[in-house]
C-alpha cells in the first residue's frame, strides 16, 4: 500500500484565533448592534469547524455507486445527476447548437476600474455573430467574481496529484462548511461546459499570464480530465483508497472531450502569444476539437499606448473586431460540422500509448 506524505499542513486554529478570523469579516461598526447574535452563530461555526462538518446534508448514494450505502453529500449527487443529464441533452441530434462564451477578463464597470473590459465588448461581437445565426449563447462573465457579493471560486486542492481517483467528478471538494469554504460557483460552471456544443474563451493578457479569474477556473476543471464519477469508490476523500484505485488502472476518462473551442487573446504589450498557445495546449489536451487557425487569434490592441485611451483605441481598430468575428463564425461551422459527423478527426480512434 503507498501510503500519502504528510507534515505540511499547520495545526487547526485555536479558539482565540479562530476567533479573530471570524470576527474579521464584521468589523463594519454596523454589526455592533447584533454582537451577542454574531458570537452565538460564531460559537457554532466554532462546533462545525472543530468537528469538521464539510458536507453537514448527506444521503445514501443508492443505485449505481460502488458503495450504495455511502452518506454522500446531497449537493453533489444532485449537481452530478445534473451534469448527467445535460451530457444527454448535449448529445441530441435535435436540441439546439449551443456555445458556450467566457469571458476571462477580471475587469468591469461594477468595480474599483469603474469600467467594462475591452475582453467583455470581443465577447460581445462574438455572441452576436452567434446569435444570428440561430445558435444558443451561454455567457459567462468571469469578472463577476471581482463584483458579485460573495462569489467565489475557490483554488483547486490538488488531489489529482495526489491520485486521480481522488479528484471527483464534479469537483467534491467544496462546499466545506467547517472551513467556510461556500458559494463555490463552479457547480454552475460545470453545468455550462457539458451543456456547450462548443466553447470561445476570450482573455486580456495579465503579467504573461490569463487573469486569476481565469486560471481559477481552468484549475478546477481538471476534474473533467480523468475525475471518478464516483466518491464512494474512494470513500470520499481516502487518500490512500484512491492511490490503490489508480495503481491498479485508471482509464482517465475525458468528462468534456468532443467539444469545438474557439480563442481569443489580446494584450498591450507583451505575453499574447504564450497565453494563447497555453490555452490551446490545454484545451487539446481535454480532447477538444479547434475550430482551425482562424479560430486562435492573439493581436495588441493599442500597441504600447495608454491604458486610459485603450476603449478608443479598440473602437478604431476594426480588423481586430472583425478578426474576433471570424472566431465566432469559425467555430459556428465546426458545431455544424461536428454534429452531423463531418468535422474531420484524424486521431479520434487512436489509443493513446501513455493516457494521464
Amino acid at each position: 500500500m503507498t501510503k500519502p506524505r504528510t507534515g505540511q499542513a499547520p495545526p487547526p486554529l485555536g479558539r482565540d484565533e479562530f476567533h479573530l478570523q471570524f470576527q474579521r469579516s464584521f468589523a463594519d461598526p454596523a454589526f455592533d448592534t447584533v454582537k451577542d447574535a454574531l458570537s452565538s452563530v460564531e460559537q457554532v461555526a466554532w462546533t462545525n469547524y472543530v468537528e469538521g462538518h464539510k458536507s453537514p446534508v448527506t444521503e445514501k448514494a443508492g443505485p449505481g455507486f460502488a458503495d450504495p450505502d455511502y452518506d454522500l453529500s446531497a449537493q453533489w449527487k444532485a449537481d452530478s445527476k445534473q451534469l448527467a443529464a445535460l451530457e444527454i441533452q448535449q448529445k441530441d441530434a435535435r436540441t439546439p447548437s449551443r456555445v458556450l462564451l467566457i469571458c476571462g477578463s477580471a475587469r468591469n464597470d461594477g468595480s474599483c476600474p469603474s469600467e467594462i473590459s475591452k475582453t467583455w465588448r470581443l465577447t460581445c461581437l462574438a455572441q452576436e455573430i452567434l446569435e444570428a445565426q440561430h445558435i444558443e449563447v451561454d455567457l459567462l462573465d468571469l469578472s463577476l467574481l471581482t463584483s458579485d457579493y460573495d462569489k467565489h471560486i475557490h483554488p483547486c486542492k490538488g488531489c489529482a496529484s495526489t491520485a486521480i481517483p481522488l479528484c471527483h467528478w464534479p469537483c467534491s471538494c467544496y462546499p466545506n462548511h467547517g472551513q467556510r469554504q461556500t458559494n463555490d460557483w463552479m457547480a454552475d460552471i460545470y453545468q455550462k461546459w457539458v451543456a456547450a456544443h462548443a466553447v470561445i474563451i476570450l482573455t486580456p493578457v495579465y503579467w504573461y499570464q490569463t487573469p486569476g479569474v481565469l486560471k481559477l477556473m481552468i484549475d478546477r476543471l481538471v476534474c473533467a480530465d480523468g475525475g471518478n464519477p464516483d466518491p464512494t469508490s474512494t470513500s470520499g476523500k481516502n487518500a490512500e483508497k484512491a492511490k490503490a484505485i489508480e495503481l491498479a488502472g485508471w482509464n482517465y476518462p475525458k468528462h468534456l472531450a468532443g467539444r469545438a473551442y474557439g480563442l481569443v487573446v489580446h494584450g498591450d504589450v507583451a505575453g499574447i502569444e504564450g497565453v494563447r498557445r497555453s490555452l490551446s495546449d490545454w484545451l487539446d489536451w481535454m480532447g477538444l476539437i479547434d475550430a482551425g487557425a482562424g479560430a486562435r487569434l492573439d493581436r495588441y490592441i493599442g500597441y504600447y499606448e495608454s491604458y486610459a485611451d485603450s476603449h478608443a483605441t479598440l473602437d478604431k481598430d476594426l480588423a481586430v473586431q472583425d478578426e474576433v468575428r471570424n472566431v465566432a463564425r469559425a467555430v459556428a461551422r465546426a458545431v455544424g460540422e461536428l454534429r452531423q459527423g463531418t468535422l474531420s478527426q484524424p486521431d479520434k480512434d487512436l489509443t493513446k500509448p501513455r493516457p494521464k
